[in-house]
């Protein structure tokens, strides 16, 4: 309980900083500062990361054998998925932690919960939810990326494009926007239970697509430089600055 007043108490006073700095002050942190001890315990918000309220997915039909037809029908819900390229990765799959299997949802659900008056827990709001806790409805799109935190993953591209180590290469716009495609589909899928450090996460997943972008790349310039070779042309710069042992079982 001590640890989460004293986030609530530093987050309220970045709040108060920031309608501060809308008004025209700038006020230090000091000024602003929100001692945690004031804070009652029914206003602390608890996090749970639970599956609890996620309804089960539908069976699926088993597989049938060519030459053979079905004795029963079942009804799937057909998901649209997005098309992948060459140079993306494919989207992970959100998977619980039990053996039952979940309907499939765009983040990892949790539960907030909170102490009342007497002390007793409560539940004040879920995730995947729409509407009222008594009267609403389970909604697997129900939450997406805000616009503040779509503009931070655009200046997060866009910084790690200008690195030494990428920012020579002549396709560093596709690194970007495929890094920008991957965050966007796979950005909500960081793990609270699992770790604190989202800014790890999103650029593990910037660099991996920046690599896949690279490898791919040099794949292909690869194929062409042995066809021009195997045709008795020029190769690429690259090609014959490497040397003639490059590994690629072409006949000198």
């Amino acid at each position: 309980m001590p640890e989460a007043k004293a986030a609530r108490a530093k987050r309220l006073t970045v709040l108060a900083q920031d309608a501060a700095l809308v008004e025209g002050k700038k006020l230090r942190a000091d000024e602003v500062d929100i001692d945690a001890e004031r804070i009652k315990d029914s206003e602390v918000v608890f996090r749970v990361m639970t599956w609890g309220h996620i309804p089960e997915a539908p069976p699926t039909p088993p597989k049938i054998a060519k030459g053979k037809k079905a004795k029963f029908t079942v009804q799937i819900e057909e998901e649209s998925d997005a098309l992948l390229t060459e140079y993306d990765e494919p989207i992970p799959e959100i998977v619980p932690p039990t053996a039952t299997k979940y309907v499939k949802v765009n983040f990892p659900p949790f539960q907030h919960w909170r102490l009342n008056e007497t002390g007793e827990a409560e539940l004040v709001a879920k995730s995947h939810w729409k509407g009222d806790l008594n009267t609403g409805e389970f909604n697997k799109d129900h939450g997406k990326i805000t616009n503040k935190l779509a503009l931070m993953y655009i200046k997060l591209c866009e910084r790690y494009a200008t690195r030494s180590n990428w920012r020579g290469y002549t396709y560093n716009d596709e690194m970007r926007s495929q890094a920008l495609l991957q965050l966007s589909q796979i950005g909500l899928q960081f793990d609270e239970s699992k770790s604190s450090n989202p800014f790890a996460y999103y650029t593990a997943v910037i660099t991996n697509s920046f690599t896949r972008v690279l490898n791919i790349e040099k794949r292909n310039q690869n194929i062409r430089d042995d066809i021009l070779e195997m045709n008795n042309l020029s190769p690429s710069y690259t090609r014959m600055n490497a040397g003639s042992d490059h590994g690629h079982g072409i006949d000198e």
